[in-house]
């Protein structure tokens, strides 16, 4: 769970990011589970983003891939989101504010 500051960090990161990921008429599918685990595996933030003819709306596709993959949601705007998951063997981003204890 990321805290407020850690959200915030990765906010301002992700607003240069490109969207890498669609969401279109297949929706939120397994393979798209692997493919977006594989980008968060490599590049630990990753922007998506749901087309207008998908039938989900951002939140709703936001909420099914993070579960998918385990990734926290770090925001949620328009018809696109941002999802964070850390790898812990080879950290990506650095100076992420520390969650206290």
């Amino acid at each position: 769970m990321l805290t407020s500051k850690q959200r915030a960090y990765l906010r301002g990161i992700a607003s240069t990011y490109e969207t890498i990921f669609q969401i279109g008429k297949g929706g939120v599918t397994e393979a798209l589970g692997r493919e977006v685990g594989e980008a968060l595996r490599k590049r630990e933030l990753i922007k998506l983003r749901v087309l207008d003819n998908s039938g989900w709306t951002a939140r709703d596709a936001a909420d099914a891939v993070a579960e998918l993959t385990g990734a926290d949601i770090v925001q949620v705007i328009g018809s696109k989101f941002v999802l964070f998951r850390r790898n812990p063997k080879e950290p990506v981003i650095e100076n992420l504010p520390k969650a206290k204890q």
